[in-house]
């Protein structure tokens, strides 16, 4: 099985810390959508024959600034191109300020059955700090009627911010949870370097990000969220069982996927493909029947780095029968060697054949993946 990621690269406004691909103009939503269609029909020959989808993920920017006949359309194209499974998951990113009675109502109509809501906090002053779209109020209001049509629902929240207190983290966490929503997403704010945020740091405007603090935050939040039956099963994602995100699963298990849109990109095992991030070169190209992306053929060596980095997130970790199996003795005995001081000083563990990340760890799972990367093998 494989899925589909479709990129909608619009947003009402920028937020100081987000680096995806997005435009505040809504000039070119129409030829976007209709470029975006062109490209689905177009890459319906990729996949294998008989490949079902599993997984359909509108994400971007702001995906839920699209109307219902919008998100129709383009649904409409991918069912009458390729061969979609009854039981489809099938999520839209929303933002709280899309999210009226009569959107959710709408939503709850079509195809659309789980929802991923960027709450990112609530409270006033953090959304301020971030320059989000919408308010607190906005917020609860969206999940006490999101709740009341949709089961399947995600979402997000940021920890580390600049001045959130133990005490107010806390508390963003107990408002999530008394929704019953059986999914959250947390990630700590980064400063990424072509966002307003390291300019606003930089200007003292906003105080500089603490790993200390986020490290405290991310600690907490794995103490509580276990408490509630909640299982941790990838570094920055939290479900209940049955409530996994299916499409982030496949990615972090290497399933096969198509990104449609500007800036998206697709996986088919052996190559990595990534389409021109430019809205109107996009639709331009797409216009002439032409898709605008590169495309990366990957190594061994690219493979097994890619696994080592997407399993150690992951509750299912890194087998050492598939290192061996897939990428030979001499990554599997490089893996080990590498993976020895992080055993000794309790950062990871094995569990039979699978090399895990204990609790110790989990914080700092991206830079014990990097120490087990392999830049060549001769």
């Amino acid at each position: 099985m494989s899925g589909i990621y479709i990129h909608i690269p619009f947003c009402k406004q920028a937020c100081h810390y987000c680096d995806f691909h997005f435009s505040t103009s809504m000039k070119k939503k129409e030829d976007m959508i209709t470029a975006i269609c062109n490209e689905i029909q177009l890459r319906r020959n990729e996949l294998e024959a008989n490949t079902t989808i599993q997984t359909i993920y509108f994400g971007g920017g702001t995906p839920s600034v699209l109307s219902i006949p919008e998100l129709n359309t383009i649904l409409d194209q991918v069912y009458k191109h390729y061969k979609v499974i009854n039981n489809v998951e099938i999520t839209i990113e929303a933002n709280p300020d899309d999210l009226t009675e009569e959107k959710i109502i709408e939503l709850s109509k079509s195809k659309v059955n789980r929802l991923s809501i960027g709450i990112q906090s609530f409270f006033e002053e953090d959304l301020t700090l971030m320059n989000r779209a919408h308010n607190a109020q906005e917020a609860l209001q969206c999940l006490s009627l999101a709740t009341k049509k949709f089961d399947n629902i995600s979402i997000d929240l940021i920890y580390g911010i600049p001045d959130m207190t133990v005490e107010r983290w806390k508390k963003n966490i107990e408002i999530a949870l008394s929704f019953g929503v059986p999914h959250i997403s947390c990630y700590a704010l980064t400063v990424e370097p072509n966002t307003a945020l390291p300019k606003l740091i930089e200007k003292g405007e906003i105080a500089p990000v603490d790993d200390e603090l986020a490290q405290e935050h991310f600690k907490i939040l794995i103490a509580t969220l276990d408490q509630y039956g909640f299982d941790h099963y990838e570094l920055s994602n939290f479900g209940k069982p049955d409530f996994y995100s299916q499409n982030n699963t496949a990615y972090w298990q290497g399933k096969h996927y198509i990104g449609i849109g500007p800036s998206a990109h697709s996986y088919n095992g052996k190559q990595r493909s990534w389409n021109i991030n430019n809205n109107s070169k996009y639709i331009k190209a797409l216009q002439q029947n032409i898709i605008p992306r590169d495309i990366e053929g990957l190594s061994t060596t690219d493979r097994y780095n890619e696994y080592v980095m997407t399993g150690l997130r992951t509750q299912w970790g890194v087998s050492i029968i598939r290192i061996e199996k897939e990428f030979g003795t001499k990554y599997k005995k490089y893996l080990l060697k590498q993976a020895q001081k992080h055993l000794e000083e309790h950062l990871l563990f094995l569990d039979g054949d699978t090399l895990l990340v204990t609790k110790k760890g989990k914080f700092l799972s991206d830079g014990i993946a990097s120490d087990l990367f392999l830049l060549n093998l001769g």
